[in-house]
């Protein structure tokens, strides 16, 4: 496959949006995981989100490979494309985590969905959802400690990911830039 596009090696365009949507993923996760009213609204677009994002790093890896072959073999460009791949299990723990949060929202939905009927059969006001002091303490834990469960994977895949595509994008800055500029203006 030919990874150009408009002229360009295709790898320098879709390595901007890997690079911010990583970090952007890794943080709605975080929210999404420790606010349940984010969760309930925000829960399809994250989980696209982390499915796109799985053949999109992909994508830009092989467009990479492509464009290694194509330029000056140096250390600096041999050590990013050796880094380029440790993305790959952080773009899928990400994803898992979007697969967790949308299931446990599901859950949520249908435990709500139940208590307004349970409350509506003894005759009290349907319109108005359980409230969380109305809840059984059981049921109560169990969404405290799904909810600490999720927010520390959020977290801990989140700041992987982010580390990760940092010192990835760093080695490619390094690879393309170092040695290649002057400190003063040239032609002045």
């Amino acid at each position: 496959m030919d990874y150009e596009f408009a002229g360009l090696p295709l790898h320098v365009l879709l390595v901007h949006a890997v690079v911010i949507g990583t970090p952007v993923l890794a943080l709605l996760l975080v929210v999404l995981a420790a606010w349940p009213a984010a969760r309930r609204v925000l829960w399809i677009p994250a989980l696209v989100a982390a499915i796109g994002l799985v053949p999109l790093a992909l994508t830009t890896i092989e467009a990479g490979k492509w464009l290694e072959s194509r330029v000056f073999p140096s250390p600096l460009v041999q050590e990013h494309t050796s880094m380029g791949e440790t993305i790959v299990p952080w773009v899928w723990a990400l994803l898992v985590v979007a697969v967790a949060i949308g299931a446990w929202a599901l859950v949520e939905r249908v435990a709500r969905r139940r208590a307004v009927g349970a409350a509506s059969e003894d005759e009290s006001d349907a319109s108005q959802p359980e409230s969380p002091e109305r809840r059984p303490a059981s049921g109560r834990g169990a969404a405290i400690a799904a909810g600490v469960v999720l927010t520390v994977a959020a977290v801990v895949v989140g700041a992987g990911a982010t580390w990760t595509i940092v010192q990835i994008g760093e080695s490619g800055s390094r690879a393309v830039w170092e040695g290649t500029f002057s400190d003063e203006p040239l032609g002045e």
